[in-house]
């Protein structure tokens, strides 16, 4: 007579309320925190989003406003390996101007990214028709060049509407006079090549 036997292998363990209880909570916190972590996430979206558009309708209105100043804008100067980069705003609307800032894009030369400057003016309140300038020097090494992008006004730094016009141009460099002396070749025993006493033919 043959025996069987069984053996288990795997025992499934009985399943209990207080396990279901925790894993289900669990469930709930773990759906909580991203729920919130996305919330959180569309409220900054929200916020960059509402700034970044509200920055742009601002220049764009300045930008449809007639111009409130004239910048001029004179050539850079180069000397003594620095670059000198300047102009003159002059307030032609009819109101008063207050901390204002021209707005500069440079161009390093190192890797060709752009940097933004704010160049105060002196003086930085303008009353209509008069005029401020603006002076930034840099080496030449660093930067390649330099551009005009904005003016802004008041503690806020809002945009303003602006012409633009051609200053003062850059110097001609001038070239120092140089005198070359030419040694003259000498004949023998210091005398001419053509002399009465040693005549020579010119063919």
């Amino acid at each position: 007579m043959i025996e069987s036997h069984n053996h288990e292998l795997f025992v499934e363990p009985k399943s209990s309320a207080g396990s279901k209880v925790l894993a289900a909570f669990a469930a709930l916190l773990i759906t909580a925190l991203v729920f919130g972590g996305y919330t959180l996430l569309r409220k900054r979206h929200a916020e960059d989003s509402g700034s970044l558009a509200s920055s742009q309708s601002s220049a764009t209105e300045a930008a449809r406003q007639p111009p409130k100043a004239l910048i001029i804008v004179d050539e850079a100067l180069l000397q003594g390996g620095k670059s000198t980069i300047g102009g003159v705003v002059r307030n032609t609307s009819a109101e008063k101007l207050e901390g204002l800032l021209v707005q500069l894009e440079l161009r390093r030369r190192k890797d060709a990214q752009l940097e933004s400057r704010s160049i105060p003016l002196t003086p930085a309140n303008l009353e209509s028709q008069e005029e401020g300038r603006y002076v930034l020097e840099l080496k030449a090494q660093d930067y390649s060049s330099a551009r005009l992008v904005g003016l802004k006004a008041g503690p806020n730094s809002l945009p303003l509407p602006y012409a633009t016009a051609q200053g003062q141009k850059r110097p001609l460099e001038r070239l120092e006079p140089k005198t070359i002396i030419v040694g003259r070749p000498s004949g023998k025993g210091g005398e001419f090549l053509n002399s009465p006493e040693n005549p020579a033919r010119v063919p």
